[in-house]
């Protein structure tokens, strides 16, 4: 066992013989076993051992176990008392959740104040089969068939391709002695019924079930992997990205294999659940034009030719623009406030605007359209509604939410980025323009 331990830390380049790690160690058979382990290898190591007061007596035995241990390889220990019930009470959550959380918080610290590599963790073979199982329970997608890694954000698990029954007998042969947590035999959890229930009925019905699942389990993990590889691709050829929005095109989607994966992936980022992924689906066979789908941060816009992707519209907090004034931003844009005098021909862009300015009466203000809200379109003698001339011009819905105002006292003197009112506009006898250069666009 310590030839292959070693051999397979070489091999793998999981451990630097150089560094100093965390070794997080509970006093039951994995943890003690890999202690010794690593000891005998000379990989430099201290402990830290969760007192969590679950168990009265036996809590208290198995931190005394831990610091003995400690003692005679001569190995510093951080130990740390948890009122882990009161915690999980206090956060709504599973005493197991609690125990979690708190020793994951504390290792982090320690890892940070001393100075460590890494923490080390005890995780072997059928704690990797039971991890799968669970994760496919709870209706997992392709990356919870990968299982744990052996390096990932500083944890560290030398254990995994080790069995639990291949560290019984090295514990066996070695003399070494342990803890025995009573709650690991009962099947209240999940983790404990498929470890007592599920697993030996796995080898019963053969003895290299475990094996043979894992050798799947690591087929899968490569096939994800190409996956990810094709579907980033995939994403880079039809996302396009413009001034802080996302656009895929609906053509993309309506012969590709998979849909619901290839949104997924995108979506994920966002807040999108898989399940969330079933009613876009449906709005697109229904062509449901105009249908919004959100998360707490991001909305989907399904258009009539693009899946829009963007920020949920926040509360708008309205501005003032003083007669001093020669810069102002406007959403993501920058706009320099040039005074001409005598006015220059006017922007041919809407995204730039040139208004009377002997007509403006300052401050002007910068808000959210409203409905119901009127101007009078650049060339038109009547009124409209903004409504529809948003509507006129197919804007998506996701970017009505986001159009801005000008105001002149009680006038709309420009729908941002749309059209300004006639009623501003240069005429030959304006003296004075007040310009809205674009100057650049800031990115997300």
């Amino acid at each position: 066992m310590l030839e292959g331990f070693i051999r397979h830390i070489r091999e793998k380049n999981i451990l630097d013989f150089s560094a100093r790690y965390l070794l997080a160690i509970s006093g039951g058979l994995d943890s003690t076993a890999l202690a010794h382990l690593l000891h005998r290898s000379g990989i430099s190591f201290c402990m830290a051992h969760c007192n969590f007061n679950l168990r009265g007596e036996e809590s208290d035995g198995d931190e005394h176990f831990v610091r003995m241990l400690a003692s005679q390889f001569g190995l510093q220990v951080h130990v740390k008392s948890f009122d882990t019930q009161t915690y999980g009470s206090e956060k709504g959550i599973s005493t197991q959740m609690a125990a979690r959380e708190l020793r994951y918080q504390w290792f982090s610290e320690l890892l940070q104040q001393e100075d460590y590599k890494g923490l080390i963790v005890a995780h072997h073979a059928d704690d990797q089969i039971e991890t799968v199982l669970l994760n496919l329970l709870r209706g997992t997608g392709i990356e919870g068939l990968y299982g744990m890694s052996e390096n990932r954000e500083k944890i560290i698990r030398p254990l995994l391709p080790f069995s639990r029954s291949s560290l019984e007998e090295f514990a066996a042969n070695e003399g070494i002695t342990w803890r025995e947590d009573s709650s690991n035999a009962t099947i209240d959890y999940k983790r404990n019924y498929i470890r007592h229930q599920v697993v030996p009925q796995l080898k019963g019905f053969d003895p290299g079930a475990l094996s043979l699942l894992q050798h799947s389990f690591d087929r899968v993990k490569d096939t994800g992997k190409a996956f990810f590889y094709l579907h980033d691709l995939w994403a880079a050829r039809h996302v396009r990205h413009e001034e802080g929005f996302q656009y895929l095109e609906l053509a993309a989607l309506e012969k590709a294999p998979g849909k619901k994966s290839l949104l997924f992936y995108w979506l994920r980022p966002y807040g999108f659940s898989f399940q969330q992924l079933d009613d876009v689906l449906a709005a697109l066979e229904r062509k449901e034009a105009g249908k919004v789908f959100q998360t707490a941060e991001y909305a989907l816009n399904l258009d009539r030719e693009h899946l829009i992707l963007g920020s949920s519209s926040e509360e708008f907090v309205e501005s003032c623009i003083e007669v001093s004034a020669i810069e102002v931003n406007i959403g993501n844009d920058v706009y320099d406030l040039l005074v001409l005098d005598p006015p220059a021909a006017p922007p041919a862009s809407s995204a730039e605007a040139m208004l009377d300015r002997e007509k403006l009466n300052f401050p002007l203000k910068i808000r959210s359209w409203q409905q119901g809200g009127r101007f009078r379109p650049l060339g038109m003698k009547n009124f409209k509604k903004i409504s529809d001339v948003l509507i006129d011009m197919k804007l998506p819905l996701i970017h009505k939410k986001n159009v801005k105002v000008l105001c002149s006292g009680d006038d709309i003197v420009w729908v941002i980025g749309v059209r300004i009112d006639d009623r501003y506009k240069i005429t030959p006898a304006t003296q004075s323009a007040l310009y809205f250069k674009k100057r650049r666009t800031i990115k997300d």
